[in-house]
Parts: C-alpha cells; structure tokens; sequence
C-alpha cells in the first residue's frame, strides 16, 4: 500500500519559511500511528526540518543533491527507487510538495489532516488533486484552540 499523509490549512498551506506552520497537541498522533514499522519517505528539505531519522520506521530520503545514511536510514535518487527499495512495507509519503505532487497519481489512500486556520504568507502547497478519483472518508475531528479533521481518500478502484 502507498499511503501519503500530510496536514494543510484552510488555504492548502504545507509550509512556512521551511517549517511546518503550526504547533497542534495531537495533530501527529495519526502520522506516528500509521508509520511505526513502515516505511516513511520524504525529500531532503523535510529530512532536514525534522533533522534526525524518524525512530521505529525506515526513512527513506529522496535526494539528488545530498546522500544520507544512518540507522534505519538511506537515500535514494527517485520517488520510484524508493518504491522498489520498500518492498511489501506500507510506504507513506511525507513530503515535500515535489514527492507529493509525483506521488498522488500512484496512492492508494492518502490521510489528509484538515488544519482550521488560515496561514498568511506560506510558501508551500499541497498539490491540487481530482478529489473524484477518490472516496472520501471524514475520520475525527480534534483540537481545542485549532481545530482539525482527519480526512482519508481511498483511490476508487
């Protein structure tokens, strides 16, 4: 299965200033729930904001210009060599834009979190999809000062 999972605001912002815009209690409980003991892929700049190898899963760096290595961590030059190299593991795709917009065509569900709140001046977007090539699932709704939703897109067969 490939998943990707990603959190965006209102105005479909990812990123600000090269960080994640928001600081919400529980918000990445899904993201750890879902990617313990499988694969997490993502780019450099996302690799380098969390700037450590995410513990009890595979992470798997798409990278042309830098070459990571480390416990449970390697790099590779393509969305598609980090397909190959998974394997039968769940793979989640967790950023940047670049890896979202290839991978969308090629998901089968992705776990989007719907953040209540408007981002002025972001910087990066999540990438406009066709939401009728998926069934569209509302999980939970979370959050006491920000509110989010948990919106899963299952890929119509």
């Amino acid at each position: 299965m490939i998943g990707l999972i990603v959190a965006r605001s209102k105005n479909n912002v990812i990123g600000k200033n090269g960080k994640i815009p928001w600081k919400i209690q529980g918000e990445q409980k899904q993201f750890r729930e879902l990617t313990v003991g499988n694969v997490v892929v993502m780019g450099r700049k996302s690799y380098e904001e969390i700037g450590h190898p995410l513990l009890n899963r595979k992470n798997i760096i798409v990278s042309r210009t830098k070459k990571f290595m480390d416990e449970n961590l390697i790099t590779v030059s393509s969305l598609q060599e980090a397909i190959a190299f998974s394997g039968d593991t769940n793979i989640y795709i967790a950023g940047g834009y670049g890896l979202f917009k290839e991978a969308i065509p090629l998901v089968d569900k992705m776990y989007i979190t719907e953040v209540d709140t408007i981002i002025d001046n972001g910087d990066v977007f999540f990438p406009e999809f066709d939401v009728n090539e998926f069934n569209v699932a509302i999980d939970e709704t979370c959050g006491d000062d920000i509110k989010f939703t948990r919106t899963i897109y299952t890929r119509k067969n």
